[in-house]
């Protein structure tokens, strides 16, 4: 559900309006972490198709530095940034480097570098995306030693398989385990990663029930899970949905551009205007 920000964390000037030569300036330099933290922000939110844009984002993907407190970047956020942009910018020169670190310790780059993968579509990540989620429930979906997180960033990893499209067996059994996941939110990314790589309208339905559920956070996912896959049955659930009109828009714009079938396109821009 979750993707690329719509905003870099606040860093005072760093944050400022900027043009494409200077986020290139700001990216070639290195000795201010938080400049190269939004210069590369800011080339993959405009996706910036500059020569010298690929070359500066592989090299700051290649970054590694600890977290900066008084910058307020913490640690690889540059290389973080540089992974997210380099799926928004689509060039397949990014493949290979993003890749290895797909394989790299830090859980946060691992995870800007499979949601880039899943964006530029990579069938060679196939495999090496469900090596991650492997060892399934008690493995990658299993909580840290004493912290929050899970062994594996197991909701970017389920959700770059479903854009990626490859439905063969090993994908799909892969998947299929994390429908049982604690967390509600691994639930939605399996479902619709599932209904996605199928169009089977039966994992559709872990996704509808999500939309009842008790946490507003989780009733935002369901809909943008089920924006993202276009499943146009879901028009009416969505509609009846306890959460912000301006999220049930997105949900519905997705309906009407990812989605084929029933309801018709009509229907659907006369529910978006009723929620205007």
């Amino acid at each position: 559900m979750t993707g690329f920000p719509e905003s870099p964390t606040p860093l005072t000037a760093a944050g400022d309006p900027i043009s494409e030569e200077e986020a290139l300036r700001r990216l070639r330099q290195d000795q201010d972490h938080s400049l190269q933290y939004y210069a590369a922000w800011w080339l993959g939110k405009m996706r910036s198709q500059h020569p010298d844009t690929i070359p500066l984002l592989l090299s700051a993907l290649r970054q590694r530095q600890p977290r900066e407190k008084g910058a307020g970047v913490e640690h690889n956020a540059v290389a973080r940034n540089a992974a997210q942009a380099l799926g928004k910018v689509g060039d397949g020169r990014a493949v290979p480097e993003l890749l290895a670190a797909l394989a790299d310790e830090d859980e946060g780059l691992r995870e800007a570098a499979a949601r880039a993968l899943g964006e530029l579509g990579t069938t060679d990540a196939v495999r090496p995306l469900c090596e991650r989620l492997a060892s399934g429930l008690a493995g990658a979906g299993a909580c840290r030693p004493n912290s929050p997180k899970l062994q594996e960033p197991c909701e970017a990893l389920l959700e770059a398989l479903g854009e990626i499209g490859e439905a063969d067996s090993m994908v799909l059994d892969t998947i299929v385990p994390f429908l049982d996941h604690e967390r509600p939110l691994i639930r939605s990314a399996a479902a619709r990663a599932l209904l996605q790589l199928t169009g089977e309208p039966t994992w559709a339905e872990p996704l509808l029930a999500l939309l009842d559920h008790p946490q507003l956070q989780v009733r935002r996912a369901a809909l943008m899970d089920l924006g993202a896959v276009g499943w146009r049955p879901a028009l009416d659930p969505i509609c009846r949905t306890q959460a912000e009109n301006s999220l049930k828009l997105i949900a519905l714009r997705g309906l009407l551009e990812h989605g084929i079938g029933e309801p018709s396109a009509e229907t659907l821009l006369e529910a978006m205007d009723d929620l205007l």
